[in-house]
């Protein structure tokens, strides 16, 4: 390991700190401080990029048998799930529509931000039992009335 201050390498006593002792000793402890506080959310950063890379890497897939994807063995099956519930106002506005004809956009929004949702989860949960692909995606939709509200799930098998 190497001082964050002046990338010297550190004694074993050191190490908890992450500066070496004449640093340390130079420029007092608060600099010090700083210093490791910088390296720590550094290092906090290039994990975090490094994860993510790792999670947008896993292949997403609503083809049984993709071509070119040798699937070398079965971990588990794996779901997500995700709700989301429209306000009262959209829930009017889109009952207009219902009404006069046309689009929601609000409802529209509302389906494709749980659709990348429940994907992004997908994602984590594939990344959690350590699989490189999911492969058989289902996805559907479940629209149920609820008090009045409308609840839009989408779900996968």
């Amino acid at each position: 390991m190497l001082c964050v201050m002046c990338q010297r390498e550190l004694a074993v006593s050191e190490e908890s700190t992450g500066v070496c002792f004449p640093c340390a000793s130079k420029h007092g402890n608060s600099v010090a401080i700083k210093a490791m506080s910088e390296a720590a959310v550094a290092n906090e950063m290039a994990q975090r990029r490094a994860l993510a890379e790792k999670m947008a890497s896993i292949i997403l897939t609503t083809e049984a048998y993709p071509a070119g994807l040798k699937i070398g063995r079965r971990i588990e099956i794996i779901t997500a799930e995700c709700a989301f519930g429209m306000n009262i106002f959209r829930d009017f506005f889109a009952g207009m529509t219902d009404i006069f004809g046309g689009r929601s956009d609000s409802t529209q929004k509302i389906l494709r931000d749980a659709r990348r949702k429940v994907l992004q989860e997908l994602r984590q949960e594939a990344f959690d039992v350590g699989a490189n692909a999911v492969v058989g995606i289902t996805l559907k939709r479940q629209i149920n009335v609820i008090c009045g509200g409308m609840w839009h799930c989408c779900r996968t098998f």
